[in-house]
């Protein structure tokens, strides 16, 4: 999430608020693979979105991206963070023929909730850290986490950029 110059929000300035409190800069979804490498870059959308909302057209671009590649994404584990659990992103990610690994929210029960248990590995889910890793390769492009860019198709473009060079590493053993 990048910071632009500090000064007053206005109006169609890409500023939410969360709360009280006004939020600038993006929410950028990268999908990514157990090595770090970002597989899909896609939906952009205000800092103050939801994860939640978000990840459905993450997931579209995911599959459209293993189709121009020709890979296949049937019984793939998918692992989320806890952000992301909701019974639509669920249902989503199934029809998707993947695997949903996303640790359950409690979100302030006191008993447990009914019915059958939903799948969660938590060895599969160790495996985020390399998403973690990839946000800290990305932190490490400044232009990025200062946000110089004026126009939004400009910083989406340095975004990309940044995404291929992660990428490259592994071919060039850097």
């Amino acid at each position: 999430m990048g910071t632009g110059p500090t000064r007053s929000p206005k109006k169609g300035d890409g500023v939410g608020y969360s709360g009280y409190k006004p939020q600038k800069g993006e929410k950028v979804i990268a999908l990514t693979d157990n090595h770090g490498h970002v597989v899909a870059p896609v939906p952009v959308a205000p800092g103050n979105e939801t994860d939640k909302l978000l990840f459905p057209e993450g997931l579209k671009a995911l599959k459209k991206v293993a189709k121009a590649v020709g890979g296949d994404l049937q019984g793939a584990y998918l692992n989320l963070a806890g952000g992301f659990d909701s019974t639509h992103n669920r249902t989503c990610i199934f029809h998707a023929g993947l695997i949903p690994n996303i640790q359950e929210k409690p979100r302030n029960r006191k008993r447990p909730k009914r019915g059958r248990k939903r799948f969660f590995n938590a060895a599969i889910h160790a495996l985020r850290l390399c998403v973690e890793r990839t946000f800290a390769w990305e932190d490490k492009f400044k232009r990025l986490l200062l946000r110089c860019e004026r126009l939004q198709h400009r910083h989406e473009g340095m975004k990309l950029m940044a995404y291929t060079l992660i990428n490259l590493r592994a071919c060039c053993g850097a």
